[in-house]
């Protein structure tokens, strides 16, 4: 005869309560059992005394004579140190998504890294205007400096040119003041006609 330690529903609609009990594995969850080793009320909160109450002593006894837990008790026995802690099952292959989900996840990875990808990428063209104002801005005041020296030699040659037009001016005023003259002397003619 083998044995399980189960929990055994009781209590109300909408309202669970569970025994622990000790019964034979062909035996219904409700029905017929060996011993009642303890209780088990989730509607208490998880740190009230009163929500799993075990007998240990008996538990025990039991453990020895080969009854083995419902997978739910074992992580209550576990907690309790009555049994070493049972490790999680692992099927991997169960936990994976169907294909349509799948197929969403590959599409919304996509976006992401598209996003990523975009974010990135305006980085860098706001990198690269940085450094190309940055040069501009070098380029130009060198251009700056370029000219400051060279603005100095124009402006001495600028200096003899004046010199030589300087030689040229009082010609040029000659020529000048015959233009003056001559325009007034034919506004005198004028009124005379």
């Amino acid at each position: 005869m083998s044995l399980k330690i189960r929990l055994a529903r009781g209590g109300a609609k909408k309202r669970p309560f569970y025994r622990v009990v000790v019964a034979n594995v062909r035996s219904p969850r409700d029905g017929r059992y060996i011993e009642k080793v303890g209780t088990y009320n989730p509607m208490l909160a998880s740190d009230h005394p009163d929500r799993l109450r075990l007998n240990e002593e008996r538990i025990q006894y039991w453990l020895g004579v080969g009854a083995e837990p419902t997978d739910r008790l074992a992580r209550f026995f576990g907690d309790r140190k009555l049994i070493p802690m049972p490790t999680a099952a692992n099927n991997p292959q169960k936990a994976q998504p169907k294909k349509k989900a799948q197929e969403r996840l590959k599409e919304q990875t996509a976006a992401v890294e598209a996003e990523k990808k975009a974010a990135e990428e305006v980085k860098q063209a706001a990198e690269e205007a940085k450094r190309a104002a940055a040069e501009e801005a070098k380029k130009a005041s060198e251009i700056v400096e370029a000219e400051a020296p060279a603005e100095e030699k124009t402006e001495t040659p600028v200096e003899e040119v004046s010199s030589s037009e300087e030689a040229a001016s009082p010609v040029e005023e000659l020529a000048t003041s015959a233009e003056e003259t001559t325009p007034v002397a034919e506004e005198e003619k004028k009124p005379a006609e």
